[in-house]
């Protein structure tokens, strides 16, 4: 199986990216399955239901998100009812939708996402790594591939994260911090790991927002109302290949718009 995830949708020029390349990427990498993680995807912080459906029908299985989840109201119900989006699995209980999802792939073969987020630097309120046992062994009596979205600020929690799972997931990708790194590997035994896969969006920006008015917030230290750049769009991700659920392959993916 081949599984194409892609990094931090942000704005639009970033969803508007996905959706005019992501056909070619199918075919050219022979995706089975493809992750994005929207959590950005609407005007830099959130997500609607309007921009979920579009990335769904554009060719994404599964949407994964983080700790701007909640900054859109309006997606709250549809977080509720349709599972192939998820939120963190350990924000607080009665929180809208949930953290693990389980969708067929192109070939018919049932994958598993989980979505979690990091709590340093970010306070998801509960660390996730009190929950992941149980969130794991229910993923595992779902299907063989596991894929494990760590959305965290720190790198040592994605690392840590990613060594713990070794060997009983698929892979854990992390998100959040919209820099691409340069750690892909295959954790022994069979785990695909990378700490960031970096975003889809502007990269002439500070991690997707206009340089400008981040480096003026930084001089002044005055708030700003931020404004999503659309200069440079690149698309970063990854491509894993698993056998059996277990990961042989993963290698960073970079396509310039």
């Amino acid at each position: 199986m081949k599984i194409l995830f892609l990094g931090d949708v942000v704005g639009q020029p970033g969803r508007d990216a996905v959706l005019r390349h992501l056909p070619q990427l199918i075919e050219e990498h022979d995706a089975d399955f493809v992750i994005a993680n929207g959590e950005n995807a609407a005007n830099g912080v959130g997500i609607t239901s309007k921009i979920a459906l579009r990335l769904l029908a554009g060719g994404v299985d599964v949407i994964t998100t983080g700790n701007h989840v909640w900054r859109q109201k309006e997606v709250y119900p549809f977080l509720a009812a349709d599972d192939r989006i998820v939120r963190p699995a350990n924000f607080p209980a009665g929180s809208p939708g949930r953290g693990l999802t389980c969708r067929p792939s192109r070939g018919g073969e049932p994958v598993a996402v989980i979505n979690l987020m990091g709590n340093l630097y970010i306070d998801a309120g509960l660390s996730p790594f009190r929950i992941v046992e149980r969130l794991v062994e229910e993923a595992a009596a779902l299907a063989e591939t596991i894929v494990v979205d760590m959305h965290a600020e720190a790198t040592s929690e994605k690392v840590a994260m990613g060594h713990l799972l070794a060997g009983r997931v698929t892979a854990v990708i992390g998100t959040h911090t919209h820099v691409q790194t340069a750690d892909d590997e295959v954790l022994a035994p069979g785990t695909a790991y990378i700490t960031d896969v970096g975003m889809c969006g502007a990269h002439d920006s500070v991690i997707g927002v206009k340089k400008e008015i981040i480096i003026r917030r930084f001089l002044t230290e005055m708030p700003a109302q931020f404004e999503v750049a659309d200069s440079d769009v690149r698309l970063n991700g990854v491509v894993l290949t698993s056998e059996g659920g277990r990961a042989i392959a993963v290698r960073r993916l970079l396509l310039q718009d």
